[in-house]
């Protein structure tokens, strides 16, 4: 038994076209001894059914999504071989399941919770969540984003006082700070780093999570995402919008929090990286 757990987020962009990257990620983090344990999914861009269920547990998983035909959609995965001995199926791996944020009524699936059972370990409250995009501060897909972040604000507070050990992963699209956006200039007042999409960041804060990834040093100019044009991947000319959240009784647990770019230089793409925090038991 490892003495402590990795959890991690990606966005995809179609499970479909990159369920082969998925499983090799996962298959090369078992090899260097560093298994992914739960692993939240975004962007499936694939209805329910048509998730490889099966392809993803002869590889050693099992998993729980909310899809969506052509947009959308998030999953939980988690390593059969870490979880508790009680949990032996789909029913008894994903606890206390919610999908999309109560008393918003949105028919985009961007929201998935579950409650699961690690062994040696308290159990951990993992929500995958995808986070609108915005499109730009003057469309109602703005507005939107707005609505979207409130509501989820709100349903988060009552959240984090049932579940001590929360963790909040996924593709937020909002890079917090100048530090998370490589032409801090060229992009004020735009979307994904406008004043209002930030303040929101900072209310997720002040409900008591914490970003993971700046609780360590960490090497300037590291990012998440990278537009498939004009050669951002190779300029290095992205944004950090992909984050693990965390509760403070997780906080006090995270020994590491990094963005694995390696991904991102395979053949065949998505537009993100993995994002990775290691949680103590």
């Amino acid at each position: 038994m490892t003495d402590s757990i990795r959890i991690a987020a990606w966005n995809v962009n179609s499970l479909k076209v990159r369920l082969p990257h998925v499983l090799r990620w996962l298959q090369d983090q078992e090899k260097a001894k560093k298994p992914i344990d739960a692993l939240c999914l975004q962007e499936l861009k694939l209805t329910d059914d048509k998730y490889p269920h099966r392809e993803l547990e002869e590889a050693g998983y099992l998993s729980i999504a909310a899809g969506q035909k052509t947009y959308n959609g998030v999953a939980i995965i988690v390593r059969k071989a870490a979880l508790a001995p009680i949990s032996t199926d789909h029913e008894t791996s994903f606890l206390k399941t919610t999908r999309n944020i109560p008393g918003f009524e949105d028919e985009q699936q961007r929201i998935l919770a579950a409650t699961v059972c690690f062994s040696g370990m308290q159990p951990l409250r993992l929500i995958s969540a995808y986070f609108p995009n915005g499109q730009s501060p003057d469309s109602d897909k703005f507005v939107y984003k707005l609505g979207w972040l409130n509501a989820l604000q709100s349903w988060l507070g009552s959240e984090m006082t049932q579940h001590p050990q929360l963790a909040l992963l996924g593709d937020f699209n909002i890079a917090p700070s100048d530090a998370d956006v490589h032409d801090p200039k060229a992009w004020e007042g735009q979307n994904l780093v406008s004043p209002p999409e930030r303040n929101a960041f900072q209310e997720l804060i002040s409900l008591g999570l914490t970003d993971s990834f700046r609780m360590f040093e960490q090497a300037p100019k590291t990012y998440s995402w990278w537009d498939y044009r004009m050669m951002g991947f190779r300029r290095n000319a992205g944004l950090r919008i992909d984050h693990i959240l965390l509760s403070n009784t997780l906080k006090e647990k995270c020994v590491a929090s990094i963005v694995d770019k390696e991904p991102r230089g395979w053949e065949q793409p998505s537009d993100h990286a993995p994002v990775i925090a290691s949680i103590q038991k």
